[in-house]
């Protein structure tokens, strides 16, 4: 056997155990009965390689300084976190998603190294009611390699996952106790690929990152679950897919796709509270492209581009999250490199109007979440290792960071999760 063979199969040892592990606790919890008085807590995922001196990962560098899921108990009123344990895993949850009811979690394990062919997984687990920790349920097989993103659809039933290195989409059913089963559905991105050059970049831009192959980056369905949308940043599409609920099958919409200008790369979008509106953001154009939705057709009719950056800005920068207040009234996007978040506010017919924009106290800003209530964004600064936390300003959008770092190792993705609130 030669060393590259026996690295990887030591590797895959230690990622199969490290899967498996129950939590290593960080800080001891309280245990706690009923809803009354139960914890906020928050999940992270990172990118998590233990052996990355043996075999290096093949994710974002740097690579693997997380440990897997990592856990916090959050301070209602400070929105500051504290420690309460971290689920150990090799594999690199780099995101998560919760249930509805909020009892289980869901990760997308982004490696290409499990079983035999290029494939990731996708993880779920039950959340303990009284004191958030997290017990493994089962890992199965995603579809592709390197799951980058999971969302679940409002019936419940199912698991939405993109396979961003293997360019496809998959369909996982969700057993009755929140375990989940074989994908039921498989579709493998096909087209052209853009150009290395976005067309809405910046002056100067040399922002370069998946026109070589096709690439899904997210898939999430409407809120009536009868449309489902993803992202392929490399065709520079975003698909629109019929979802039949009984069967979790995705069949072509008509028209089936809507393109991005060349090489501006979609990445992630998210649906306006009212269903009307869907914004667009393009990780290697550095804009936002606010779309009419038809929710009885499923049809995408775009109607304004913004830049992501504040105005007279060149040279390169990567876009990352979007994300939508909850009234409605502000979208927030990520920019790495320039490591901000623009604020822009929404008008009656869905038009943004740029704002201002935050330091996000990091660097290299992959996404960023809410609190329940609204009164804080957490921002995981990927390259920056750490987590910081910012107070929202309902009126005016504004970000103002709290002086609050929480360290973590490459922090991906976080959910924020009011126990009290669960079942």
């Amino acid at each position: 056997m030669n060393p590259v063979d026996r690295s990887r199969r030591s590797f895959l040892r230690a990622s199969v155990a490290l899967a498996g592990t129950a939590p290593l606790v960080a800080g001891s919890l309280p245990a706690r009965t009923g809803q009354a008085g139960a914890p906020l807590m928050a999940y992270v995922g990172t990118f998590s390689s233990p052996l990355r001196d043996v075999l290096p990962t093949q994710v974002d560098l740097p690579p693997g300084n997380g440990r897997g899921i990592h856990v916090f108990r959050v301070d209602r009123a400070t929105g500051s976190l504290m420690p309460a344990g971290i689920h150990a895993m090799g594999t690199s949850p780099s995101c998560l998603v919760r249930s509805a009811a909020g009892t289980r979690l869901y990760s997308a394990n982004e490696t290409d190294r499990v079983g035999d062919g290029k494939e990731g997984t996708v993880s779920a687990f039950a959340i303990d009611r009284a004191d958030g920790r997290l017990t493994p349920l089962n890992t199965v097989r995603s579809g592709g390699a390197g799951p980058t993103y999971v969302s679940v659809h409002p019936s419940g039933r199912f698991v939405l996952v993109a396979n961003y290195f293997g360019g496809s989409v998959a369909v996982l059913p969700i057993r009755p106790d929140g375990r989940l089963g074989d994908a039921v559905d498989i579709h493998k991105d096909s087209g052209t690929i853009g150009p290395t050059r976005a067309t809405g970049a910046p002056p100067g831009s040399f922002a370069f990152s998946g026109h070589d192959r096709t690439h899904a980056h997210m898939i999430q369905a409407d809120a009536a679950g009868r449309f489902v949308l993803h992202a392929d940043l490399g065709l520079d599409r975003i698909f629109v897919w019929k979802f039949d609920a009984r069967r979790g099958v995705l069949t072509p919409n008509e028209p089936h796709a809507v393109a991005l200008p060349p090489g501006d790369g979609p990445r992630h979008f998210q649906f306006h509270p009212k269903g009307r509106w869907l914004y667009s953001i393009q990780e290697e154009a550095s804009t936002i492209v606010v779309f009419d939705y038809d929710a009885a057709t499923g049809r995408l009719a775009p109607r304004q581009t913004v830049s992501t950056l504040p105005p007279g800005f060149a040279g390169s920068n990567f876009c990352s999250e979007i994300l939508v207040a909850t009234d409605g009234r502000f979208v927030y996007a990520g920019n790495r490199l320039h490591d901000s978040i623009g604020i822009f506010s929404v008008g009656p017919n869905g038009d943004l109007t740029f704002v201002g924009d935050e330091w996000t106290r990091g660097n290299y800003p992959r996404s960023f979440s809410f609190d329940p209530t609204g009164r804080f964004l957490y921002c995981c600064n990927q390259r920056g290792d750490n987590i910081a936390v910012f107070g929202v300003d309902r009126r005016t959008g504004i970000l103002r960071f709290t002086g609050q770092y929480t360290p973590v190792g490459n922090p991906s993705s976080i959910v924020v999760l009011d126990l009290s609130r669960v079942g």
